[in-house]
């Protein structure tokens, strides 16, 4: 799930601290992150990206293969809801957004093997209260029916696991990560070693010119 690299329509709260085109480029160093590592544990990488018509920008980013498909309007449940129908009824997901630097392919595997040992669910909290990650052993779309005003805040994971186990789904939970999302987690991010580079140069540039 990612959103396009435009000014004043990505990372937006972090605008204070690298302007609106220094947040733009951090969105596209985010993005193209996540879905090249992505690409290298998961035999199929498909980009849900907003908004509708970001189609040509992304495909800029994204590695060879990946298939991008519009999120469509609606909330951000909403637009979970319709990614997961239209996978396989089948196939074992992996849903990650592009906010988390230090989200991996170790994730992936972890979330895999719970699969694989029987868990419905897995998932790696934020430590804000959402998530990073999460994987479904079957699609099951009623998992993201929350309240819209719910997605963003600080009950995320809660109400989630309330929505697994109203469906009866089991659900293994993982180490939590940090998401990359106010002024003070910027700071943080650029000065820990573990940041993928890319990530860290766009977070002292700011609106400085690349």
């Amino acid at each position: 799930m990612a959103r396009a690299p435009r000014r004043g329509q990505a990372k937006t709260r972090l605008e204070p601290l690298l302007g609106p085109a220094g947040c733009a480029r951090l969105q596209a160093a985010l993005l193209c992150h996540t879905a090249h590592w992505a690409a290298t544990v998961a035999p199929r990488v498909r980009i849900a990206f907003t908004p509708d018509d970001a189609r040509a920008e992304v495909a800029e980013l994204a590695p060879h293969g990946a298939l991008l498909l519009a999120q469509g309007e609606g909330d951000l449940g909403v637009r979970l809801a319709r990614a997961v129908e239209r996978a396989d009824k089948h196939d074992r997901l992996v849903i990650v957004g592009t906010d988390a630097p230090l989200l991996g392919p170790e994730h992936v595997r972890a979330a895999w093997r719970a699969l694989r040992d029987g868990w419905d669910a897995c998932i790696v909290p934020a430590l804000d209260g959402g998530y990073a990650l999460i994987a479904l052993a079957r699609p099951a779309p009623t998992v993201f029916d929350l309240p819209s005003a719910a997605w963003g805040g600080p009950q995320v994971l809660e109400l989630t696991m309330a929505a697994l186990h109203r469906a009866r789904l089991s659900c293994r939970l993982l180490d939590p990560v940090a998401d990359l999302d106010t002024p003070e987690d910027a700071l943080a991010f650029r000065d820990d070693p573990r940041c993928p580079p890319a990530i860290r140069t766009r977070l002292r540039q700011g609106d400085v010119a690349a």
